[in-house]
Formats: structure tokens, C-alpha cells, sequence
């Protein structure tokens, strides 16, 4: 069985930093689960399709991801429904963990689990390597644009500063346009901030590109 969900993400949040795994023995079968970083449904796939290729004696390649923007996806591989990617998510946001993936590898011991055995096996492997997994903090971001003339650079940087934006890249014409990372729900009021600090003269641009972006938080 494969699903889909959709979810509010918090402002702050943990990423991955590394990988980290582990092995969980349940009545004969072996659970090894693997945690990675992971951006995109397409990342996820990718790692699981590593897993398989490299244990393809393999009895289930089950894998569960959680994505920055909220998206979620799992995949039984087999396994009856609701007993291996459903419980690998729950112990990802059980985590706190997002843009991340768990691949859960199984070989059959032998000897069934039944249903609730099978969903706490595959949770435990999971759980197990997510505690291994070193993360960092950091604050959700969106991309902005400010267009401001040259002589207000030093005005605009401190209003920047002030409101947690992070500098990109410059762009020269008849006025400058910089690229920003801005803290996600920011943007009106560092619009406004650059509004009156340049008595109008400097703007913030709409929000057109969807990519999410990172601001380190403070620790």
C-alpha cells in the first residue's frame, strides 16, 4: 500500500545532518532500518531503490519520508497495509525530523508476526536509528527580492539584519536587487520596515519562487 498526506510545518525545524542506521531482531527477522537526508518524493524513491539494490535477497524494502513543506509518502512494499511504511512515518514525526527518509530492510525469520507485531518492528528499527541521528536546527525560510538604489545599501543591510533575512546574491542595473532568505511569515513586516527606513525608495518583491530555503537558528 502507498499513501500521501499533507501537513502544517512548524517555523522551527530539525533536518538530518548525516545518516545514521540501525538493527532491530524480532523473532527470527531482521529490521535494518536506515535514516538519510531527503528533499524531494523523488530523493526518497532514490534511496529506497539503493536499499534494494544493495540487499537483494531481501524479504521488504518498506520506506517512509517527510518532507520541509509538509508533504508525507510510504510505501508497504508488500507487507499488509498498515503494518510497515504507516509506522516508520508515525516514529519520523514522532522525530520532529522532516526532509528526511527511513528505509526499513527485512528478511523473514521464519516465524510470522502478525499485524501489531510487524507495525512495532518496523516502528522499533525506525526509532532505533532515528535516535542515532545527528540533526540541526533551523528556521523555515522563504526566497525573497528587495530592489533598493545604491545609496541606501547601508540602510537596507541593517533593516535586514534587524529582521533576520540572510543576504544572496546582487543583482546591478539602475538599482540593486538582491536575493534574501527570508524567516517564513516575515515578509510584510520587513516590507514595511523597508518602506519607511528608505522613505519608500526600497521594496520588497512578491513572492514568486516556491523553493524552501534554511536560516540557521540560534542555539
Amino acid at each position: 500500500m502507498t499513501g500521501d498526506r499533507t501537513d502544517p510545518v512548524p517555523e522551527v525545524v530539525r533536518l538530518p545532518a548525516d545518516r545514521a542506521v540501525a538493527t532491530h531482531v524480532e523473532r527470527g527477522s531482521r529490521f535494518l532500518a536506515l535514516v538519510d537526508r531527503c528533499a524531494s518524493a523523488d530523493r526518497g524513491l532514490a534511496v529506497r531503490d539503493v536499499e534494494r539494490r544493495r540487499t537483494p535477497d531481501a524479504t521488504h524494502h518498506v520506506y517512509a519520508l517527510r518532507l520541509a513543506d509538509g508533504a508525507a509518502r510510504y510505501d508497504d512494499d508488500g507487507e499488509p497495509a498498515g503494518t510497515a511504511g504507516r509506522p516508520i512515518l508515525a516514529a519520523l514525526e514522532t522525530s520532529g525530523v522532516v526532509d528526511v527518509v527511513c528505509v526499513v530492510t527485512r528478511y523473514f525469520g521464519g516465524t510470522k508476526l502478525g499485524t501489531g507485531g510487524l507495525a512495532r518492528a518496523y516502528s522499533r528499527a525506525a526509532a532505533l536509528a532515528l535516535s542515532q541521528l545527528p540533526t540541526r536546527q533551523v528556521l523555515l525560510a522563504e526566497i525573497r527580492h528587495v530592489r533598493y538604489e545604491f545609496g541606501d545599501t547601508g540602510i537596507v543591510a541593517r533593516v535586514l539584519a534587524a529582521h533576520g533575512a540572510v543576504r544572496g546574491g546582487d543583482e546591478f542595473s539602475a538599482v540593486v536587487r538582491t536575493e534574501l532568505r527570508v524567516p517564513a511569515g516575515t515578509g510584510e513586516r520587513l516590507g514595511k520596515a523597508l518602506l519607511d527606513a528608505t522613505g519608500g525608495r526600497a521594496t520588497l518583491e512578491p513572492r514568486q519562487s516556491p523553493r524552501t530555503a534554511w536560516i540557521a537558528a540560534e542555539t
